[in-house]
């Protein structure tokens, strides 16, 4: 690349930078997929919290959330602190966001009322959520300011996806086994798939919060912001250009419900893989593990494979493929699970297929992310990625809602009982649509949204080309 391309803002990243940035996202995906695969489980199996109260509480968490983002990206874009536009927000809130995580899997209210331990819960979910969105939206922006090629967009976005992934495999299977060790003997079982130790849950939590708070400072000695907007181009940026953004770019439109399904699907099984794991199959935390660890393993092999595959079919056919891989990999896990004797070795199989296909689609569609606030530049003379971020924040937000909001509220309605290893059958069965059938739903919607994306390598190329132009 020619200094006169890296000039107009094409620039190329070594690879100390772009593990940099990656490891901003493998840091919040050590508290983030904690909340997603085992907070509901805390809450009612250890703490003590009714899943239909659970579920509520979810769903007012996120709708908290979907008035917080645009304020966030409209503050961000607004702002340029000293340590830097979108950077600095990873130290300023990495802070309190890690001992926010920590508390949230405190069992110290045990011995108050229920009142006083649902208030706790409220206080300290609601807190790490809007900390969560003060980095997570910034850091989203931050793709895009290191910047404009496309191809290196790509290969910073499966680096990304593949540390991402890397932090998914410590929680879904480093935390299980994680927990048994730190537990007291009185709390182990071969027979159970997760300790209720509460002082090991505490302890867990802990050591995730600390290692990611190291790591997201390492993303922010990393991450140089060369492609932003100077602060005379932004002062003016306002909550209302968030709904003006959503009016006018498509594309954008196109991607934010297809965040909506994705996470929807994701936090629905996620959210369902422990009491699946414990009621239907009856596993050891050692097959807990693996079980878990399966939804990240894929990443370790496809993720890098990613820009190949993209160039040899293109953006949309690997979004076919690999959505369609994903709902085979539920359909023959629904089908394992109905068995008298069900197989571990078939359940193993049927998860790698299903996040082979959730891993690669979702971990993908970042990449879009970038695409669409240059074109929003384009169209409208601001690049406002701030607002962008909020705005796929809001509806990743919404969909994790969703996923957030239908375990609980599925759980309760089935009769999911904690305080017994031996589930009805209604309620197995309800465990196992929200590991398989409702998931596939949603990917099949998933599909469709994407087929309406109509932005092309060659045709963002050119958009960055002229937006350059433009601004020489």
């Amino acid at each position: 690349m020619s200094s006169t391309q890296e000039s107009k803002g094409f620039y190329k990243l070594s690879w100390l930078q772009r593990i940099g940035f990656g490891s901003g996202d493998l840091a919040q995906n050590l508290i983030y997929q904690t909340i997603c695969m085992y907070l509901l489980f805390f809450y009612t199996d250890i703490y003590g919290l009714d899943a239909g109260d659970a579920a509520v509480m979810f769903l007012i968490v996120r709708l908290v959330d979907v008035a917080w983002d645009p304020l966030v990206g409209t503050f961000v874009d607004k702002h340029t602190p000293k340590l830097g536009k979108y950077r600095s927000y990873l130290v300023l809130a990495g802070i309190p966001l890690s001992g926010l995580a920590i508390l949230c899997f405190w069992n110290g209210m045990a011995d108050q009322d229920y009142l006083t331990k649902l208030i706790y819960a409220y206080v300290t979910y609601v807190g790490l959520s809007m900390l969560y969105t003060l980095i997570n939206v910034p850091y989203g922006a931050l793709n895009s300011s290191l910047t404009r090629d496309t191809d290196e967009i790509t290969i910073l976005t499966s680096t990304r996806m593949f540390m991402a992934n890397c932090g998914g495999l410590a929680v879904g299977s480093g935390l299980p086994l994680l927990v048994k060790a730190l537990s007291r003997s009185e709390f182990v079982s071969e027979n159970v798939a997760m300790s209720k130790d509460p002082e090991a849950w505490f302890m867990t939590m802990t050591l995730y919060a600390l290692i990611g708070l190291f790591l997201l400072f390492f993303c922010f000695s990393q991450c140089k912001e060369r492609v932003v907007m100077d602060a005379k181009d932004t002062e003016n940026v306002k909550v209302s250009d968030l709904w003006m953004e959503f009016t006018t770019n498509r594309p954008l439109r196109v991607i934010a419900y297809f965040f909506i399904t994705a996470f929807a699907m994701m936090s629905v099984g996620n959210a369902a893989g422990s009491y699946f794991m414990q009621s239907n199959l009856h596993g050891t935390p050692e097959e807990m593990s693996i079980f878990m660890g399966l939804g990240s393993i894929p990443s370790f092999i496809f993720m890098p494979l990613v820009p190949a595959i993209k160039r040899a079919i293109g953006k949309k056919n690997m979004f076919y493929a690999f959505l369609t891989c994903a709902i085979v990999g539920m359909a023959i896990l629904y089908f394992v699970a109905k068995l008298d004797h069900p197989s571990m070795g078939l359940v193993y199989v049927a998860q790698f297929i299903k996040s082979t296909g959730v891993i690669v689609a979702t971990g993908y569609m970042w990449a879009l992310v970038p695409e669409v606030i240059s074109y929003g530049e384009y169209t409208s003379g601001k690049r406002i990625a701030g607002i962008v971020n909020a705005l796929t924040g809001i509806f990743f937000k919404a969909g994790m809602a969703l996923g957030g909001v239908v375990p609980g509220f599925v759980l309760a309605y089935v009769g999911y009982n904690s305080e017994v290893t031996e589930q009805t059958p209604m309620a197995e069965e309800g465990i196992l649509w929200l590991v398989c059938v409702i998931p596939a739903m949603l990917l099949g919607l998933a599909m469709w949204i994407i087929s309406k994306y109509e932005l092309t390598d060659e045709k963002i190329d050119e958009i960055n080309r002229e937006i350059e132009k433009r601004n020489a």
